[in-house]
């Protein structure tokens, strides 16, 4: 790539390299994710400030590299408009979604729709409205890229449309089929209501049961691709809730 080519990015995850500089996991519109040293990032620059400073999580960037292993080098790095403020229980699904991204995304495998999708789910926690649709459309847009997404709007077995008033044993690979009759609709347990499916395919803000369900149904659709570790930023959520209310109560994640 030419070292002074600036492309749009964000920073994933960040650690300390060395004694100045900073080892970026950073996820890129045209590449995709890939791991990017910043050389003497932490050292202070003009009137105190650091590179550092700029290279953070949520923060739009117009970033450029060489090499030609795996690691990079960056050799420019640019703002491209201001960080989102995220807040609160935004915050910890800011955190959510990049762990989503680095769990599920591949090296160099760049997707606009990924991307953009990304962006837009930025701006929806910002925005301090319904955070919860807002994630599950990320979780959907990701799922149907990396081509694991199933089918929500048709029963797996006869293809026929997904009714409102039914509810549906949702199976990972391949989508919806009819509970059996008297089944305690836990999507925990695969199970959830045609009108909580219809609103995920459509995208539609989700009603306070459709959203516990529908939670509840990505992470079971989430959770072959994932693997066993458990997520950090789930653990961190449920630990935030437990000292708040003493009780794990609802979240998003």
């Amino acid at each position: 790539m030419n070292r002074d080519l600036l492309q749009p990015a964000y920073v994933l995850h960040r650690r300390d390299y060395g004694d100045t500089s900073l080892l970026l996991e950073i996820f890129t519109a045209g590449h995709g994710r890939l791991p990017v040293v910043a050389k003497g990032a932490r050292r202070a620059r003009r009137a105190g400030s650091s590179q550092a400073a700029l290279l953070q999580p949520y923060q739009p960037l117009l970033l450029a590299w060489s090499g030609r292993g795996e690691v990079k080098t960056l050799t420019r790095a640019e703002p491209a408009g201001r960080a989102p403020m995220l807040v609160g229980d935004a915050l910890y699904c800011g955190f959510y979604v990049n762990e989503l991204l680095l769990r599920l995304l591949g090296r160099q495998d760049g997707d606009q729709v990924i991307f953009a999708a990304y962006q837009t789910v930025l701006a929806e926690l910002a925005g301090g409205g319904d955070v919860e649709t807002g994630l599950r459309r990320f979780e959907l847009t990701l799922l149907g890229q990396l081509g694991y997404r199933p089918p929500l709007d048709r029963d797996a077995d006869t293809g026929e449309p997904i009714r409102a008033d039914l509810r549906y044993v949702c199976d990972p690979e391949r989508g919806p089929v009819p509970a059996p009759p008297g089944e305690v609709p836990s999507a925990a347990a695969g199970v959830v209501s045609g009108a909580t499916l219809l609103a995920l395919q459509a995208g539609a803000e989700l009603a306070a049961v459709q959203a516990r369900e529908a939670r509840d149904l990505m992470r079971l659709l989430l959770a072959p691709h994932l693997g066993e570790r458990p997520l950090q930023s789930r653990a961190l959520f449920a630990a935030r809730r437990r000292a708040e209310v003493g009780a794990f109560g609802d979240r998003p994640l």
